[in-house]
C-alpha cells in the first residue's frame, strides 16, 4: 500500500509532527508522541519496504561466505527463530543476514557519506606516503 500525502511545510515543528501523525494514521500507522508522564518524546519513523521477498532473492543470487559474529538479546534470538518458524529461512544466521541487508539499505545514504570520508582519508594516507617518498626517498 503506497501513501500519497502532500504536507505543507510551513509552521512549526510542532504542527508538521502533527500533520504527519495525521496523515499516517490514514494508512493505519499510529505514532504515540508522548511518554506516561505527559513528556514528548523524539520520534522517528522509519519505513522499510513491506515486501521482503525481493530481499530474499537478492540474498540468493550471492554465495554469503563471509562470517561476523554478533551478541544479541535473548529477546532478538527469539525473533531470529520466529523468522526461522516461518519455513522461509533455514537458520537465525539466514535470517539475520537478510535484516543486515535490509538495515544497511535503509541508512544507504549514511554509508555513502561514510564511505566518501574514507575515501578522502585513504587520498590524504596516499599523498602523505608520497611526500614522504620526497623526503626519504624510496
Amino acid at each position: 500500500m503506497k501513501a500519497k500525502a502532500s504536507i505543507n511545510l510551513d509552521g512549526n515543528i510542532k504542527d508538521i509532527l502533527n500533520k504527519v501523525a495525521d496523515e499516517l494514521k490514514g494508512v493505519g500507522i499510529h505514532m504515540d508522541c508522548t511518554e506516561n508522564d505527559g513528556k514528548e518524546k523524539k520520534v522517528k519513523v522509519v519505513v522499510a519496504v513491506p515486501d521482503l521477498k525481493d530481499s530474499v532473492d537478492k540474498m540468493g543470487e550471492k554465495p554469503r561466505g563471509e562470517t561476523v559474529m554478533v551478541r544479541i538479546t535473548e529477546e532478538i534470538s527469539s525473533d531470529l527463530d520466529a523468522w526461522v518458524e516461518t519455513g522461509y529461512f533455514k537458520s537465525r544466521s539466514e535470517a539475520a543476514a537478510l535484516f543486515l541487508l535490509d538495515g544497511l539499505k535503509l541508512r544507504s545514504s549514511e554509508l555513502n557519506k561514510l564511505n566518501d570520508a574514507i575515501s578522502d582519508v585513504k587520498k590524504a594516507k596516499d599523498a602523505l606516503r608520497e611526500k614522504a617518498k620526497d623526503i626519504f626517498g624510496s
